[in-house]
């Protein structure tokens, strides 16, 4: 995993906010490239083992409802680069022209194969295939649609070093996403995409640029296990 010279990032990431963090990750050069080597050896394990599974999931999906078997849409990852995410589908086709990009408790959108696929996480294992082309990696930040890392500000920019995560503290945290959404709209009344960007977009933040801070390889398989086990329970 490669960390390009300060004055080859984006404009906008060369800013006070992001130097910090910059400065502990330069630090970090041959932990990067452990992380990129492990991404890589447990995608490949992981996409030939779980084949079986995606393929059953695959089926299921198209029976259910009508529509492509996988989602693609466009995400950001690292250096702001704009790159196709894969899940497998969870919501109507075209869901993302019939309403916003985040989702709220009981949102009509989401198919009956959909809410087991998220409940269980399963919709994240396609995934595995952008880890393999190095869009993601296993452990970092959620990818946003790009209307959402246009309301960064400049310290959230930061987390736009490095690629864009499967899963994280935050998606621990937040794995109840849908109903702490729910939550703001009943007390303030404002719009989804309102919400998620001065309320909820600022909390996920305070993890992600926590686990800047921190890095480190053996915390990345931490949170791996820890990942499983929120899933389990």
């Amino acid at each position: 995993m490669r960390l390009i010279k300060w004055n080859r990032l984006p404009e906008d990431m060369r800013n006070e906010g992001v130097r910090p963090y910059y400065e502990l990750l330069e630090k970090r050069r041959g932990s990067l490239m452990l992380k990129r080597l492990l991404d890589l050896l447990m995608a490949g394990i992981l996409t030939v083992v779980l084949s079986p599974v995606m393929l059953i999931l695959a089926v299921c999906i198209r029976i259910d409802s009508r529509g492509p078997v996988f989602f693609r849409q466009k995400r950001i990852t690292q250096y702001g680069r704009e790159y196709r995410i894969f899940k497998f589908r969870t919501m109507i086709a075209d869901a993302d022209k019939k309403g916003p990009a985040v989702t709220r408790s009981g949102d009509s959108r989401i198919t009956r194969m959909g809410k087991l696929l998220r409940k269980c996480r399963l919709d994240e294992l396609p995934q595995l295939f952008n880890v393999l082309t190095g869009d993601m990696t296993f452990v970092g930040t959620r990818p946003e649609v790009k209307k959402y890392v246009d309301a960064y500000t400049d310290e959230m920019r930061a987390t736009l070093l490095l690629p864009a995560g499967i899963t994280s503290r935050t998606s621990i945290a937040y794995k109840d996403e849908d109903e702490v959404m729910e939550k703001y709209l009943t007390e303030t009344g404002k719009s989804v995409d309102e919400i998620y960007v001065s309320y909820v977009l600022p909390e996920k933040m305070k993890y992600n640029l926590e686990y800047l801070k921190e890095f480190s390889v053996s915390g990345d398989i931490r949170v791996m296990i820890d990942t499983a086990f929120a899933v389990i329970r």
